[in-house]
């Protein structure tokens, strides 16, 4: 839950230094896949100020993905547990972090507002609702693995 906030703060800060405009628009993208619910995108311009901001985003993220995974190991026991470890501390933390956006910017809107989920391989975009449904059934899934 910790996690989400830092996470919701870099988020605000880079929004408020990029002066985004609250949503996404798919216009600025080729797109890659698009499954409804989630597009699968490569932007024709930088999403983030510049490349080299872009870069470090995409660090930033990797190395959020690494400390979970790490999390994971140490509150598991076998594969199953640390699966579900993961599971259940990936969702709290996404789950959070859509919390203290909500809190720090008043975003988003409404649950179809278009985020950019990922960065990683390419850049995900859809409506707040995916991720958020999304981990809640990561949740579930993952606390089953965790005590069974």
């Amino acid at each position: 839950m910790a996690f989400g906030f830092v996470e919701a703060a870099v988020v605000y800060y880079l929004r408020t230094l990029m002066l985004f405009h609250q949503n996404y628009s798919i216009a600025h993208y080729k797109v890659l896949l698009n499954l409804g619910f989630i597009t699968f995108v490569s932007p024709v311009h930088s999403l983030i100020i510049n490349h080299r901001v872009s870069d470090i985003e995409v660090a930033r993220e990797s190395a959020t993905i690494v400390m979970l995974a790490c999390v994971a190991f140490i509150a598991g026991r076998g594969w199953k547990q640390r699966a579900g470890a993961f599971f259940v501390s990936f969702a709290c933390w996404d789950l959070a972090y859509y919390l203290f956006l909500r809190i720090l910017d008043n975003w988003p809107r409404t649950l179809l507002t278009k985020d950019v989920y990922f960065l990683i391989p390419v850049t995900w975009i859809g409506p707040v609702i995916t991720p958020l449904v999304l981990s809640l059934l990561i949740l579930i899934v993952g606390v089953k693995l965790y005590i069974d």
